[in-house]
């Protein structure tokens, strides 16, 4: 938070810009904010459409840019706005030179330039000493394992300075540099114990933290629109842009509209992320083994989770169907899955086998047939298939969270897109034996909003006020599990024929 928090204005609404990049789209989303209101529209929405060139897949950062510039003009059409925020992805970056000039398009996670890069890390760190430190799981696209692939390339050699994606965009907005916390402790070179950087493990695998631009916290200020911008967008200095929770898991969890602290949460999109809200880390063996990760929430929290490959399986399937055009739509997809008979076939969701781009619909099937199971053959089997894995995987990091934290769990708050799945909310509380409320689906912009709101001293002071807002403005959908014995025993006998990763 802000040493110096600036004054509400009272007399007039307040309007707040959430710039939130997922993916595969960004949108500028604008909410009024009040200590009774809270309601959120988009303003604008543009494509994320990754890049491949010489072998290598890049995001097209400027077209993000360009998409981030028309939207704010959309946003302050309609409304004389506080503040602007930015979340995204986490683990990408942007290098600039010594001129802060962008030294080529950002290389996007699931290039292939990170493959066998953790073996010479973990020659280095070995993995038992580097999750003891980081509290970082292992994925192959971690920032660290990124930065050890770069190691030999001039780009790097020629960077003074790494800015992750939303710090990258902010600084085009601002000129003003910084590294936001909640995004830094994704690239598994922090010791989340601290929140500080941890020298001897970069020390140790060559990498220079000097690169990174001082921390920001979120809802610290981080400058105001240049004057290039103002003018570019339409907008009236002095407008701000604040700090928020930039990596957009850390807005999600802070919008998740709990009203007790005994909840799970699974942030679902692309990604499901499953876990818990805990006000200290979790590096024990067990836990590297369970791969869990504990990045950095609002207010000193850690996010202890499990990443799942999430509803990037069935966005992957429809980009392969949609080139018919006889595939139906995916509402008609989805209640022609629910009729598909119950646990038929699984797969593993967190197989790294699922991770690249490309024909889904072969790879469910191929996997489903080395496990013996029937192979789906038509798009609504295929659907079934992934939804009923993903509720298994849910079910799996619910409960070996609470294992591992000995926390107990009332309920699982899904927010984020897979909200708006009712099929998938159903089959989480049917595996995981546990109430699910669902919504709101935009947690994300919503907890940019709401950190922004704070800051300005809008919505109370702690995240306990913010989600008792949530609570009180946001439509909220309940699932009840099925209590019945033949589901219980179903889900258990789902879990003994599908090994985890």
């Amino acid at each position: 938070m802000p040493s110096s928090r600036p004054r509400p204005r009272t007399h007039a609404p307040h309007h707040f810009a959430a710039v939130d990049l997922g993916a595969s789209s960004g949108r500028v989303m604008v909410a009024e904010a009040g200590p009774d209101t809270l309601t959120l529209q988009e303003a604008h929405r543009f494509p994320n459409r990754p890049v491949r060139t010489a072998g290598t897949l890049h995001w097209d950062v400027l077209s993000l840019y360009a998409g981030i510039l028309d939207g704010l003009r959309v946003a302050g059409s309609a409304a004389s706005l506080t503040s602007i925020g930015i979340d995204s992805w986490a683990v990408d970056y942007g290098l600039l030179d010594a001129d802060r000039t962008l030294l080529g398009n950002p290389v996007h996670y699931r290039d292939t330039r990170t493959e066998g890069i953790a073996a010479t890390a973990w020659s280095a760190v070995p993995p038992t000493e580097l999750y003891a430190t980081t509290g970082i799981q292992y994925a192959p696209f971690n920032t660290l394992y990124q930065l050890i692939a770069a190691q030999e390339t001039a780009q790097l050699a020629s960077a003074a300075h790494l800015l992750l994606i939303p710090d990258l965009l902010t600084y085009w907005l601002t000129g003003e540099l910084g590294t936001e916390l909640t995004n830094a402790s994704t690239t598994q070179l922090m010791d989340p114990g601290t929140g500080t950087w941890s020298q001897e493990v970069a020390t140790r695998l060559g990498i220079d933290l000097a690169l990174f631009p001082p921390l920001r916290h979120p809802g610290s200020p981080a400058g105001h629109l240049l004057p290039q911008v103002l003018q570019d967008t339409g907008l009236t200095s002095p407008l701000p842009v604040t700090t928020v929770a930039s990596h957009d898991t850390a807005s999600a969890v802070a919008a998740v509209p709990a009203t007790s602290d005994d909840f799970a949460y699974i942030c679902t999109g692309t990604w499901s992320l499953a876990g818990l809200e805990l006000t200290a880390p979790i590096r024990t063996e067990e836990s590297r083994k369970a791969n869990f990760t504990n990045e950095l929430g609002i207010d000193g929290t850690v996010r202890y989770l499990r990443n799942i490959m999430g509803l990037w399986l069935l966005q992957e399937c429809l980009r392969t169907w949609n080139t018919d055009a006889s595939a139906p739509g995916l509402e008609a997809l989805l209640r022609e899955a629910a009729a598909v008979p119950a646990l038929r076939s699984l797969v593993d969701a967190a197989d790294p086998a699922f991770l690249p781009p490309g024909d889904m619909p072969r790879r469910i099937a191929d996997a489903c047939r080395a496990t013996g199971q029937p192979a789906p053959e038509t798009p609504a089997e295929t659907t079934r298939c992934i939804l009923d894995s993903l509720a298994l995987a849910h079910r799996r990091a619910i409960g070996d969270a609470r294992r591992l934290a000995d926390r107990a769990v009332d309920v699982i708050h899904i927010v984020g897109g897979g909200a708006r799945n009712a099929l998938l909310c159903q089959l989480t509380a049917d595996a995981c034996g546990l109430p699910v409320v669902a919504g709101p689906a935009e947690a994300a912009a919503l907890g940019n909003i709401l950190v922004q709101a704070r800051a300005h001293g809008l919505v109370g002071d702690d995240r306990h006020a913010m989600r008792a807002l949530l609570a009180r403005t946001q439509h909220l959908t309940r699932y009840e599990p099925a209590g019945d014995p033949a589901s219980r025993a179903a889900w258990d006998a789902a879990s003994r024929r599908v090994p985890a990763s």
